[in-house]
């Protein structure tokens, strides 16, 4: 594996994630049980709006893992939020899938968490959607437990 390269940045380079988020919407849409049809209709532009308005109203932070052998190669993304509230969360988070079982993920979090901490976040959490249970596994590593299971009415 190269050595991978980690950059903090904000909202303004949001774009550099795009390819990342795409393939985590497919990722998402393939293992979706009841909300499929939520992800078909997501967009990253939707999605790029949301990030917008937690940065308009707290402070947000992406951090960016790089390959430097592919021409700086986005790989791996982790977009974190912090409220007024002191409230963080782990927004999005995806590695390129070549890329996975090398710690990249692992760093991203930590980094994010690091962030939060230093800037005094008094709760931290990350939502997983329905069918990606798979995914509580690695979140365990930082603390993160299931606390309660929201059930939304499918209006489709």
């Amino acid at each position: 594996m190269p050595p991978i390269v980690y950059r903090a940045t904000d909202i303004s380079e949001i774009e550099l994630i795009r390819p990342l988020w795409e393939q985590l919407n497919e990722h998402h849409h393939a293992r979706a049980r009841a909300f499929r049809s939520h992800y078909t209709q997501m967009t990253f532009d939707d999605r790029k709006e949301h990030f917008r308005k937690v940065a308009a109203n707290g402070t947000l932070r992406i951090e960016l893992a790089f390959d430097p052998d592919t021409g700086d190669l986005c790989v791996g993304y982790c977009v974190t939020s912090l409220s007024r509230d002191k409230e963080g969360e782990i927004e999005s988070i995806f590695v390129e899938e070549s890329f996975r079982s090398h710690g990249i993920g692992t760093i991203l979090v930590n980094r994010a968490l690091a962030w939060l901490d230093e800037h005094g976040s008094v709760r931290n959490r990350v939502f997983v959607g329905d069918g990606n249970e798979e995914a509580w596994e690695f979140y365990r590593k930082f603390g993160f437990y299931p606390r309660m299971t929201v059930l939304e009415q499918k209006r489709e």
